[in-house]
């Protein structure tokens, strides 16, 4: 399963507890810029090494 798929599964799991339809594209928007740094990898080959390197890339500027 890649990130695109499980954000979809993420997304309507959130959409039925009620989560606020702006949040929800705030989550979607912060997903974009990941999958646009990192592409589209298979959930699999995320690793928290990865994600803290994606942040301190981003958050600096």
């Amino acid at each position: 399963m890649n990130l695109r798929e499980l954000w979809r599964l993420y997304e309507a799991d959130k959409r039925i507890q009620g989560l606020s339809p702006h949040t929800l594209k705030a989550y979607a928007l912060q997903l974009r810029m990941l999958v646009g740094e990192l592409g589209d990898l298979n959930i699999g080959a995320v690793t928290l090494q990865l994600l803290k390197e994606y942040l301190v890339n981003n958050l600096a500027d």
